[in-house]
């Protein structure tokens, strides 16, 4: 409907498909498609036009009590079912005045509901999200980010219901006081959390990803806060931050969005060794991610993003690992053979193989170096497929592994802009 096909006539498939014999298959569609495909394509459909009239952007909605007011907001489908904020005039203006760029600025249009993402329904969904109004310039960035066409965001009511990581680089990490320390992915601290629940918001209220509508998530889950890089740890030991990694300088404020569909939790990963410890890493790396490889047969190379805790990180350094060695260890060790993947994963029947997806274009030779059903290729094109990020609690020997997918919710970073009286602005928001 987003593409303007309101009246596509559709063929509805009775059951799921991949759970039916082949005999099911045929006997499903030589009978009710049928009917169905042929009324499809003889008989003109109504037009319709399912995008109901929208108000203007400072129109006054609803007038009421907190209580009241999140009523509303719950049966409009315009909150996730948590409180909101109000979304006052006063309080919209508020965050506007920590953006140099005019309210009814349209950075682009999002899928599924064709709608505009503007500055001014940016701060709309900050406000209701718990936001402060300082952290407007990190909206504006993460909105920019999402609709960058290499990130695909209108695929995100996609069935495997993927939520975004969100990563962020910078001075702005401590001028807002994100957490980069223990419980680094945990609520409770109000940077990382009402940020992270931005996105979701956002998501829903704007581009119109609703539950059991576009949102066609099996289980789904739900927003994550926002990840900061300990880049004081980074800097100890020598290695870049994530963002000179995604292209940009060391210092400049970035925020990185990928997808982390899959994740594992690593405890207890330091050995006596550093190669010991990358080891189980890039071993649980191929079990998280090898269930999603199939997703660089279509597009791009998955790109796994990999959380170091800081004590991990330094006795990796220590050992004389860059981030650069790490990535080329992950590269040759995060492995599995070729007739693994081929017999268990979705796509690849019996009949076809990662040579055959070679011959097609679709995959690097290094997937086709020889026919050996049981040849070891790595579960990544590249050694700087790997995004690698130093953070969490300085005191544990933890991995927290995200399994990344594809060409849908492709890795983007964007250069986080501020206003030119910022310094200003922040000294005022410390004040409040």
């Amino acid at each position: 409907m987003g593409l303007g096909m309101t009246n596509l006539p559709l063929a509805v498939y009775p059951g799921h498909i991949n759970l039916h014999s082949v005999q099911e298959v045929q006997r499903n569609a030589a009978g009710d498609m049928i009917d169905q495909i042929i009324k499809g394509l003889t008989v003109q459909p109504k037009e319709e036009n399912p995008f109901l009239p929208e108000p203007e952007p400072k129109d006054i909605i609803f007038k009421g009590s907190f209580e009241e007011v999140n009523r509303f907001f719950y049966e409009n489908e315009w909150s996730e079912g948590l409180p909101i904020v109000p979304p006052t005039v006063e309080k919209v203006k508020e965050f506007l005045r920590y953006t140099g760029r005019p309210a009814n600025e349209a950075i682009s249009v999002l899928q599924p509901d064709e709608r505009e993402a503007t500055i001014w329904n940016i701060a709309v969904n900050g406000v209701m999200a718990g936001c402060r109004p300082e952290y407007m310039p990190v909206l504006v960035t993460l909105v920019e980010a999402m609709a960058d066409p290499k990130f695909c965001q209108e695929h995100l009511g996609h069935t495997p219901g993927t939520e975004v990581l969100i990563t962020i680089n910078g001075q702005i990490i401590k001028d807002l006081g994100f957490n980069y320390k223990q419980g680094a992915l945990r609520v409770g601290f109000q940077a990382n959390t009402s940020i992270g629940r931005f996105w979701r918001l956002y998501l829903r209220n704007v581009a119109g990803f609703l539950p059991c509508k576009a949102d066609k998530g099996a289980f789904g889950g739900t927003w994550r806060v926002v990840l900061a890089e300990n880049e004081d740890v980074v800097a100890k030991i020598g290695w870049e931050p994530m963002s000179v990694d995604q292209g940009f300088r060391a210092g400049d404020n970035v925020i990185t969005i990928n997808s982390c569909t899959s994740t594992d939790s690593m405890y207890d990963v330091g050995a006596a060794t550093a190669e010991k410890s990358l080891n189980r890493i890039a071993n649980r790396i191929v079990d998280i991610q090898l269930y999603l490889f199939s997703a660089c047969i279509v597009g791009y190379s998955v790109r796994p993003q990999i959380l170091l805790s800081p004590c991990v990180a330094e006795a990796l350094a220590k050992s004389g690992y860059t981030k650069e060695k790490v990535r080329q260890y992950f590269y040759k060790h995060a492995r599995f053979t070729a007739k693994r993947f081929e017999e268990n994963f979705p796509g690849f029947p019996d009949h076809v193989s990662l040579c055959d997806a070679f011959k097609q274009g679709r995959l690097p030779k290094q997937y086709c170096e020889s026919t050996d059903p049981n040849r070891l290729v790595p579960i990544v094109w590249s050694p700087d497929d790997f995004m690698i990020t130093v953070s969490g609690d300085p005191e544990t020997d933890n991995c927290f592994i995200c399994s990344q997918n594809g060409f849908i919710g492709y890795p983007v970073s964007k250069k986080i802009e501020l206003p030119a009286n910022w310094v200003q602005l922040l000294n005022e928001a410390r004040l409040k």
